[in-house]
């Protein structure tokens, strides 16, 4: 079975760039732009994992996956966050943190290790 993932980033070029590399490496992948509509999109579309950008314009990712990691019906879902900045590796292990994180510019074979780490039964 492929399994779903939901990139969220307000940069189009990085989501066509994640797409792409994704879905080579047999996955099937939903983008969203901005995280306004996230918890409705996860809810329609039952992804298997979540890449958030953690600067989405004027949302912060961190409260973003605060959220989806409050709710019953997508706590389970790994998030894994990406990030300009390494200041994030600290709030990993906190309530309503990520699983994992990735700085940008990113290592695609990095990307994808994380991805496969958060879904061991993956392609």
């Amino acid at each position: 079975m492929m399994r779903r993932i939901l990139a969220v980033d307000d940069d189009n070029d990085i989501l066509e760039v994640l797409q792409f590399i994704l879905e080579d490496s047999g996955y099937e992948v939903v983008t969203l732009s901005d995280g306004n509509n996230l918890m409705e999109k996860i809810l329609e579309k039952h992804p298997d994992l979540i890449l958030l950008d953690i600067m989405l314009g004027n949302l912060d990712g961190r409260e973003l996956c605060k959220a989806v990691k409050k709710q019953d019906s997508t706590h389970n879902i790994p998030v894994i966050m990406i990030s300009a900045s390494h200041n994030i590796a600290n709030t990993i292990n906190q309530e309503g943190a990520p699983n994992d994180f990735i700085a940008k510019p990113f290592d695609i074979n990095n990307l994808l290790s994380k991805i496969k780490n958060q879904l061991p039964d993956a392609a």
